[in-house]
């Protein structure tokens, strides 16, 4: 019997919903690159949830989204703040330094950033024989399943005002940050607090693409030339602004991020319950829970997932994520099996 995975969150296609949508728009003809009128429609869909006239760019993945934007604010010299934990510093052979931006990464416990932290980077890059920070990268959910709330996303982006720091956030797991219990964030908030951020589709039941939102309309100049000089532009950009406009037509990019969210939950609330902590408080989709490395070779035996950390000799702490389609039925199990 194979087994299943809680590997990551982007194991399945697609929400059935936008491939039945891809199927009758099939045949239609439509102007390439984003220009068309599904990505038309996909970005006013978007804009009623922010409610500012906001510009809207569709990219392939996470990976593009992130590197596009940050190469594209930043001049030669100049830097980016992260967290150590944060994709671009880990996760994304060095796309950022290949673009000649240095990242300067900041120790976290919770995989969030504070001002506190962000000073500490300012104060000690205090020339021109140093490169020059000036764009402040968060992940919302973060790569350690922390979420941020309003008041610590209004406190980050009036330190970044007033530093002259560009705030920008990595969504790529947004729909889960935004519907989990421990954040009271909208996407009209992202908008007003941010000067770009992205809506991640891949992790949340689209067959690929991701939204950068721009809010600070100086950085939306020339944009469009920096996306397909860094080849994230699609001849078929139709296929993500499709998807885009299914998943915000009727809320459906926020159920499928619920779904998520409350199947790990139901694991979470499972598991401490038979007396085990976690490296970092289950907030999202992405919980970390600490367990007897015993216990850990029996559950790959029937599971599949990410040993993240290890602990002492005798426990380490794993990674489990839950997706838009995770059945609760492979939730049970795992639970009866514990």
């Amino acid at each position: 019997m194979k087994k299943y995975s809680f590997k990551n969150d982007y194991s399945e296609g697609a929400h059935p919903s936008i491939l039945q949508r891809l199927i009758e728009t099939n045949l239609e003809q439509a102007i390439g690159y984003g220009e068309d009128e599904f990505c038309d429609e996909a970005r006013e869909l978007i804009k009623k949830h922010l409610k500012k006239d906001a510009s809207i760019h569709f990219v392939s993945g996470g990976t593009q989204a992130n590197l596009i934007v940050i190469s594209s604010l930043l001049r030669p010299f100049e830097s980016v703040i992260a967290a150590e934990s944060g994709h671009i510093a880990v996760h994304e052979t060095g796309a950022i330094e290949a673009t000649g931006h240095k990242i300067n990464t900041v120790a976290t416990n919770n995989g969030k950033i504070t001002p506190e932290q962000i000073t500490i980077i300012l104060n000690s890059h205090t020339d021109e024989h140093m490169v020059k920070p000036k764009l402040v990268y968060i992940s919302n959910s973060t790569e350690i399943g922390s979420v941020y709330t309003k008041k610590e996303l209004q406190t980050l982006y009036k330190f970044c005002q007033e530093n002259e720091l560009y705030l920008f956030v990595d969504g790529a797991r947004l729909a889960s940050a935004l519907t989990s219990s421990k954040c009271d964030l909208t996407l009209e908030d992202m908008a007003n607090l941010t000067d770009v951020f992205y809506i991640g589709g891949t992790k949340n039941g689209a067959l690929l693409g991701e939204v950068i939102v721009i809010n600070t309309p100086v950085l939306a100049e020339n944009f469009r030339f920096h996306i397909k000089q860094k080849g994230g532009m699609l001849a078929k950009g139709r296929l993500i602004g499709i998807q885009f406009s299914e998943m915000f037509r009727d809320d459906l990019f926020f159920k499928m991020g619920k779904h998520a969210n409350q199947m790990a939950e139901k694991l979470a609330e499972n598991i401490s319950k038979k007396g085990f902590s976690f490296l970092t408080e289950p907030s999202s989709n992405q919980i970390f829970p600490i367990l007897p490395n015993k216990l850990i070779e029996q559950l790959q035996q029937h599971f599949e997932f990410y040993i993240w950390q290890k602990i002492d000799e005798e426990h380490s702490a794993i990674r489990l994520v839950t997706s838009w389609t995770t059945p609760e039925l492979q939730v049970d199990h795992f639970i009866e099996f514990i």
